[in-house]
């Protein structure tokens, strides 16, 4: 079971609570600007990883971590880098002479302290994480790799650039609306989501436009409540839509997501009498008019309008478009079915393609 602090300050009594005799901290290049980097007394440290971490990268921070004798791990940083630690607690007692993907995954029973220094992925929270291999995304998935313990520090986000703090923002806002129509959806699920989604309308102009540190401190409980409610659900089509924006227009994450998220959103509620889910029709519509009232209006359609009016404050970049049928095509092969299947009205690719035509400018 997870245990949730708020607060960094506590590092130093939790490496007694695990036991723990000589931990490898996993950080990336920001963790010397940190406010709290002198809390970590560590001699094994290992950042040479890339921002989208690759699996060679993971192999070397477990040869680091088995050559000292690690018995631990803390991993401080944004979702790379907390994904790169679970990777390495997975791997970390396997064979090292065979491809870790291709073996199967148990629990090593290293203890692992996740400190998210952004406020969105919610990686120190869910069973998740992603690598590259062979220029292929890997998603790994399992139990053991939930983190410990998160320890929630809103100190963290005062420094981050603005366009950094929006994106990753936004991206929670995803996860929780995404989770809340999921088809994986629970009654815990939903208590997470509607957290989430009320903590981030109540607090992210004061979080983006004030820098106020207690509107900080509510966006960084929403962004783990987020990543609690897809730890149940996993994300639906937003996201899956979203991996290839990201890679050909060079747009963050969760600007990608939130790019694709309005215009499902749209169709879906147009849409109603093509629902999959087991629940029914009545179960997404209730949704929607649900959702519409936890993004503080009274009705779905209005609740959908007041995401356009947020990412319309927010003005983000528009991604350059250069040749528009040719990039339609390639984002429309793009999308992986399998991701799709949580999602709780189908997107035939011609639906998917016409989607894409309304996000690209």
């Amino acid at each position: 079971m997870q245990k949730i602090i708020q607060g960094a300050s506590s590092i130093g009594q939790l490496m007694k609570e695990t036991g723990c005799q000589r931990y490898m901290l996993v950080c990336d290049a920001s963790f010397p600007h940190l406010p709290i980097k002198d809390l970590f007394d560590c001699d094994v440290v290992f950042n040479q990883f890339s921002p989208n971490p690759l699996y060679e990268d993971v192999c070397k921070g477990v040869e680091l971590f088995n050559a000292n004798r690690c018995d631990a791990l803390v991993a401080v940083g944004g979702g790379s880098t907390i994904d790169v630690a679970k990777c390495i607690k997975l791997f970390c007692r396997m064979d090292s002479h065979t491809n870790y993907l291709q073996q199967d995954f148990t629990d090593s029973g290293i203890p692992l302290i996740a400190v998210p220094t952004t406020a969105g992925t919610g990686s120190e929270s869910t069973r998740y994480a992603v690598i590259y291999f062979e220029g292929k995304k890997q998603s790994i998935t399992h139990d053991s790799i939930v983190p410990n313990y998160a320890l929630l520090e809103p100190a963290l986000l005062k420094t981050l650039p603005l366009y950094q703090k929006k994106c990753t923002m936004l991206d929670a806002l995803c996860q929780g609306i995404e989770s809340l129509w999921s088809v994986n959806s629970t009654d815990e699920s939903m208590i997470y989501s509607k957290i989430a989604i009320q903590m981030i309308m109540d607090h992210w102009l004061g979080y983006i436009e004030e820098n106020s540190a207690e509107d900080a401190a509510f966006i960084m409980q929403a962004s783990n409540y987020a990543g609690r409610a897809i730890n149940i659900t996993q994300t639906t089509a937003p996201h899956a839509m979203s991996y290839k924006l990201t890679s050909m227009y060079g747009l963050p994450h969760g600007h990608a997501v939130a790019l694709c998220l309005p215009e499902v959103w749209q169709y879906m509620m147009e849409n109603p009498d093509r629902c999959t889910d087991p629940r029914g029709r009545e179960h997404i519509e209730f949704i929607f008019e649900w959702l519409g009232r936890i993004m503080q209006c009274d009705s779905a359609e209005k609740g959908l309008m007041m995401f356009r009016a947020v990412m319309f404050t927010l003005q983000l970049p528009e991604p350059q478009v250069t040749a528009r049928e040719a990039e339609l095509d390639t984002l429309t092969a793009s999308v992986n079915p399998v991701r799709l299947k949580n999602n709780p009205v189908p997107l035939p690719e011609e639906v998917i393609r016409s989607l894409y035509n309304k996000i690209l400018p």
